[in-house]
């Protein structure tokens, strides 16, 4: 089985692409679901992450934005979460890994792939792009977000140039739904076809 990344910065279309790939059959492992599903009701991160960061856990789960406030622009305390979130979706992406252990190839959504660099242990990696100005306008449309946030985000990200340059694969979402389907059956084809499907 091989093994390909997903990945983009905020606002390129990542999560409609991933759904592109799960309805042409392929397996998709999406870690910011997993994350929400950990640190949902009764979700297993909720007691260390209380213990951690008191107050930002109550019976819905994690309040997203009190937790937020507790972390953004603070390095440490980042760290910190992320010492108690990356090691269980890891273990449950070993879980989907032996799960779909007879498919011909999966794909991993990994928002920070190349900030963590988890490209180095993938077959490919293929990167979810859009012109700079659609990125925007699609981020500053969601609800509680202003441009400073916006800002502060794209900063901690790598840059989607760089993202692009270091591509293996490249899906285009700034052009219409369709053509960004037709991408994605293109690239499953060809896939498919590396490892003899």
């Amino acid at each position: 089985m091989k093994i390909y990344g997903l990945t983009g910065s905020i606002g390129m279309g990542k999560s409609a692409v991933a759904a592109m790939f799960r309805r042409e059959g392929v397996p998709v492992f999406d870690a910011d679901a997993q994350v929400h599903r950990l640190q949902g009701p009764a979700g297993k991160l909720l007691p260390a992450i209380e213990a951690r960061f008191p107050g930002t856990t109550g019976p819905e789960g994690v309040d997203r934005a009190k937790l937020g406030a507790a972390v953004f622009g603070q390095p440490q305390a980042r760290k910190a979460l992320e010492a108690i979130v990356h090691p269980a979706v890891r273990e449950e992406r070993r879980a989907f890994l032996r799960r779909h252990r007879s498919r011909d190839f999966v794909i991993l959504d990994i928002p920070l792939l190349f900030e963590t660099g988890g490209q180095k242990r993938l077959a490919g990696v293929i990167v979810v792009t859009a012109p700079a100005w659609k990125q925007r306008k699609r981020v500053l449309a969601r609800p509680g977000m202003t441009a400073t946030k916006f800002r502060q985000i794209v900063n901690l990200q790598t840059p989607d140039a760089e993202k692009r340059r270091r591509a293996d694969y490249i899906i285009h979402t700034g052009t219409t739904f369709a053509a960004t389907r037709a991408q994605v059956r293109r690239l499953v084809a060809c896939l498919g076809a590396k490892t003899g499907r």
